[in-house]
């Protein structure tokens, strides 16, 4: 499996960005939560999981602007060497761990030693995004869940598998996807012939036979849509 081994070399110069990240790391305090994270960044064969954390902390209680960034983006941006789009992913990722998965997380192996073991954050976010997703059963998302953790299945496998079930459900359930749509056009006709029906006996604007015989359709109209 791979761990977050690419994440600031995918984000430009190796050299450079590891560069920038040491130069910054000599005027900190080693035991400060600035230069933790950087040491994560930096140290490629370290689990995702702690700089992802870290990142989440920075994010949600903006510390980035203690240290002179005016947001979030540059300061993963120019502190660290990741894109936005990056350093969101490894936070939604960890924080969906945390949320949804706080056992993996208590797992002994969830560690910079046992960085080859760990899912790659875009497995993981792969997994978050599923979670929603309601083409998606349970066993859907449990079977997801060991091709992740335990079979140690890549990103791009697990992308291409949850596409092709999603779209073997669509295509397996169209009638069901039609009544769908059906009943939400029904309980919208339905909204307006109530709102006529109101206006007309308030206002006056039909006579008593057309009323009724709107009335009578607005019933037909609830007992198709089950109201």
């Amino acid at each position: 499996m791979r761990a977050f081994t690419q994440g600031i070399a995918m984000d430009g110069a190796k050299s450079k960005s590891l560069r920038n990240i040491e130069e910054k790391m000599e005027n900190l305090d080693s035991g400060s939560l600035r230069y933790h994270i950087l040491e994560s960044a930096k140290n490629f064969k370290c689990s995702w999981i702690e700089l992802g954390r870290s990142l989440y902390s920075v994010w949600k209680d903006k510390i980035y602007k203690e240290w002179g960034y005016a947001n979030f983006d540059v300061y993963a941006s120019r502190e660290i060497g990741i894109r936005k789009q990056t350093a969101m992913k490894l936070l939604k990722s960890y924080y969906f761990l945390e949320k949804e998965e706080p056992q993996y997380l208590k797992n002994d192996y969830v560690d910079a030693s046992q960085a080859a073991n760990i899912p790659s954050y875009e497995s993981v976010d792969i997994l978050r995004q599923a979670k929603n997703k309601k083409a998606l059963d349970e066993d859907d998302y449990n079977n997801l869940k060991k091709d992740i953790f335990e079979k140690g299945r890549p990103a791009q496998e697990l992308k291409r598998n949850l596409s092709l079930i999603i779209r073997q459900r669509q295509e397996l359930e169209p009638q069901e996807a039609q009544e769908k749509r059906k009943l939400a056009l029904l309980r919208r006709v339905l909204g307006q012939l109530r709102m006529l029906k109101q206006e007309a006996e308030v206002l006056k604007m039909l006579p008593m036979p057309l009323i009724k015989e709107l009335d009578a359709l607005i019933k037909k109209i609830d007992v198709e849509v089950g109201v």
